[in-house]
């Protein structure tokens, strides 16, 4: 019985660090001076609106998933149980998990095409926000005005 708790135990610490290592810790690149805006979506619909490029933002899109991040951190944990005895063994089985767990995310990462988009905020006429995002960027900068067609910006 005593085994079966440990056993349970890494795993569930193996699927905490896993998921902890999967934030997004890099920030997007902007084009803007980095000010704050309010922001509504305009959710890709039948909208249109007029208004001024305020920022644009390059924008990293791809699947975020965590198998890879999982698969690596039970392997990494089995195989670190196999290292050791008493405390130690604890000790490889955690660092084993982690280091799977990390290793499992950064292969699944690099093996996902990752296409680049950017997400255009635009001051609309009537004063409110909304963000839209493409994978062109269509000649559009900062400062230009836009139309807002189903969801795509384009400037007029």
């Amino acid at each position: 019985m005593k085994t079966m708790n440990k056993a349970g135990s890494v795993l569930a610490l193996a699927a905490l660090l896993a998921l902890g290592g999967c934030q997004n810790m890099n920030p997007p690149n902007s084009y803007d001076s980095g000010t704050a805006y309010p922001q509504s979506n305009s959710g890709g619909g039948a909208y249109t609106g007029y208004g001024v490029v305020q920022s644009i933002d390059l924008v990293r899109q791809g699947n975020t998933g965590i198998g890879g991040a999982i698969v690596g951190g039970v392997v990494g944990g089995i195989l670190g149980h196999q290292v050791g005895g008493g405390q130690g063994n604890t000790a490889a089985t955690v660092l084993g998990a982690a280091g799977g767990a990390y290793a499992g995310h950064e292969i699944e990462k690099r093996n996902q095409p990752q296409a680049d988009a950017y997400k255009f905020t635009i001051r609309m006429r009537d004063g409110s926000y909304q963000t839209v995002t493409q994978t062109s960027i269509n000649d559009i900068r900062v400062g230009d005005r836009v139309r807002i067609d189903n969801g795509v910006a384009r400037r007029y």
